[in-house]
């Protein structure tokens, strides 16, 4: 299609935990005659094909399809992202890509809103649903730089608050909301006229990362120019992060490509944790398995002091083991964060 340049046309919504029912919802009340296009991520697992596209056409009537690469631009229709695959928006259409995780997903909300407040400025209708952790949030926040709208679920309504709480914490939002109230809203803004001339332009680091989703090429395209670097390293590359701030947000990025909100980073720094622990674990409970071996072999070979010595250790060894079995089962090491 040949877009208005003049109008706001674009509604790109993100959800994570919940998103199916919410988007369900979402898609049943809104009119099916909108003069603007539809984008939508949700967190799908990479493994299996979404069903999303099946889902939410069962309750609109506008066309649903799964996005493809450098597809154009339709209005009256819904373009679902894929798995393992980020929703790229720009000027001449859709971008398909597996570039770098962002908030430990592919696709990942704020690719998708990034790109859309980078290509499509004022023009652009960014809605947070439910979910966990916080995936959205820098891309809505993307999105009201460039004098765009953000609409978000009301926390208490969804499924999985965190995604919506997060957003309405950092972001300076328009409105927040019932399901069927956003579609209200979403409605009633489609269509309205903006001053796109008077937009403020995008961020060269949002444009930057725009290219790193695109190349996954984070050297190249100048992720070092980001931020300064962080105390930290990639959960994923174990590379450099740099970090990012906007606003009250604070993220980092990688010099190979992968991002994280401050949220996102302890999720993995967690599950670091917890691999660590586990393989320590069993490492001592094959140490003290061999030791106790090594002391029954001992004792046929008629050596009692050797077998005695190395029965000492493995009780030693078991001694040790049981405070870091201790932490490794208790959940209050984690804390909140986890959950998300």
């Amino acid at each position: 299609m040949r877009p208005d340049t003049d109008t706001r046309n674009i509604v790109v919504i993100g959800a994570s935990a919940g998103g199916v029912q919410a988007l369900t919802t979402l898609f049943e009340h809104l009119p099916h005659d909108l003069p603007a296009t539809f984008l939508v991520v949700l967190h799908i697992p990479a493994y299996a094909p979404s069903a999303l596209p099946n889902v939410l056409s069962r309750v609109t009537a506008m066309p649903v399809v799964a996005a493809d690469h450098n597809q154009p631009l339709k209005a009256g229709t819904v373009y679902v992202a894929t798995p393992d695959r980020h929703l790229i928006l720009e000027e001449e259409g859709l971008r398909v890509t597996r570039g770098p995780k962002e908030c430990r997903v592919r696709p990942a909300v704020d690719v998708l809103f990034r790109s859309a407040a980078v290509s499509h400025g004022a023009r652009v209708i960014g809605v947070v649903l439910t979910g966990a952790l916080d995936d959205g949030t820098a891309g809505l926040w993307a999105i009201k730089d460039r004098d765009g709208l953000a609409l978000v679920q009301a926390p208490s309504e969804a499924m999985h608050s965190s995604m919506p709480e997060s957003a309405i914490k950092h972001v300076k939002v328009d409105f927040v909301g019932s399901l069927d109230a956003l579609a209200q809203q979403i409605a009633e803004a489609v269509g309205s006229r903006v001053e796109t001339q008077h937009s403020r332009p995008a961020k060269e680091r949002h444009v930057i990362e725009n290219q790193i989703e695109l190349t996954g090429n984070g050297i190249e395209t100048g992720v070092m120019n980001l931020g300064k670097v962080s105390k930290y390293t990639c959960p994923d590359c174990h590379g450099v992060l740099v970090q990012i701030e906007e606003g009250s947000i604070v993220r980092f990025r990688c010099h190979t490509g992968h991002a994280f909100s401050m949220k996102t980073l302890i999720t993995e720094v967690n599950e670091a944790i917890d691999t660590g622990l586990w393989d320590t674990l069993r490492a001592i409970e094959e140490r003290v398995l061999l030791l106790r071996q090594m002391a029954e072999l001992a004792d046929k070979a008629g050596s009692s002091d050797e077998a005695k010595q190395y029965r000492h250790q493995a009780d030693e060894s078991e001694k040790r083991l049981k405070p870091l079995r201790e932490l490794v089962l208790d959940p209050s090491f984690f804390g909140h964060d986890q959950a998300g």
